[in-house]
């Protein structure tokens, strides 16, 4: 590691302005910051941690029926207590090992936008909002790519809002030393229509299947998928899997989570 300064604000008011500092960097759960920082791939002369403010913690339902969660709040709260949201919870329960989800938060995970990780798939696929120091932004528009993402500098996750669905389940294939999901996919039904978000398949990062989605709001069944195919192009290929192979694994794991759904 290498000397910084670290500040621990506890309000969100007093975060964005540590934020403001030049080179100051965030730190929610660290899972992906720390060894980022030890291997020298970043180095930001002042961290500011966001664990320490109430505001950004817990889980509650909205007036409006939306699941809310705080953006520090860990993988293993939202497990044990997004009660609300059956798919979700068990998502939050499959991330990582007890280390991961007791540090790791649904806030740090979203503004990483790793493309393997399993909460983009959740809020995708479920039409999330998710909330910031400055505005609203939709899951539709917060994706932009591989680790990319609508927010700006110094701009803070402070809560993310799902719309709680009619049936739904989260099914990956899980890359064993990892535990990031070689892919997954989400699937939500709401009575407006189908999502199907799948993330560890693409070199764009998560996205939404369309064609699939298109088939199971005529037709909620794994059955409904059955002539569509997933195109290789754009695939990730790396020694855990060809971009074919990752392809086919969209298809097959699409049909299980409509299973498991229904």
């Amino acid at each position: 590691m290498y000397a910084f300064d670290f500040e621990r604000p506890t309000t969100i008011a007093d975060a964005v302005k540590a934020l403001s500092a030049e080179d100051a960097q965030a730190l929610s759960g660290g899972q992906t910051l720390i060894p980022t920082l030890k291997q020298r791939l970043a180095s930001p002369s002042r961290l500011v941690s966001l664990t320490a403010i109430p505001e950004l913690k817990g889980i509650c339902v909205a007036d409006d029926g939306a699941l809310c969660i705080g953006a520090a709040t860990s993988h293993a709260d939202v497990a044990a207590e997004a009660t609300a949201y059956p798919a979700l919870a068990a998502l939050a329960g499959q991330i990582g090992d007890p280390a991961v989800r007791n540090r790791g938060t649904i806030g740090g995970s979203l503004a990483n936008n790793d493309p393997s990780a399993c909460y983009p798939a959740a809020a995708l696929g479920s039409g999330a909002t998710i909330v910031t120091d400055r505005r609203k932004i939709a899951a539709d528009d917060y994706f932009q790519g591989m680790f990319e993402t609508a927010l700006d500098e110094g701009e803070i996750i402070t809560e993310v809002r799902f719309p709680v669905p009619e049936k739904a389940a989260y099914i990956k294939f899980e890359q064993p030393a990892s535990r990031f999901a070689l892919v997954g996919v989400f699937v939500a039904k709401y009575a407006g229509g189908v999502r199907v978000a799948v993330t560890g398949a693409s070199e764009d990062g998560v996205f939404r299947w369309a064609e699939a989605e298109a088939a199971l709001s005529s037709d909620f069944s794994a059955g409904a998928i059955d002539g569509l195919s997933v195109g290789a192009d754009g695939m990730i290929g790396d020694l855990h899997g060809t971009p074919e192979y990752r392809a086919h694994l969209v298809k097959v794991l699409t049909a299980r989570a409509v299973a498991a759904a229904g």
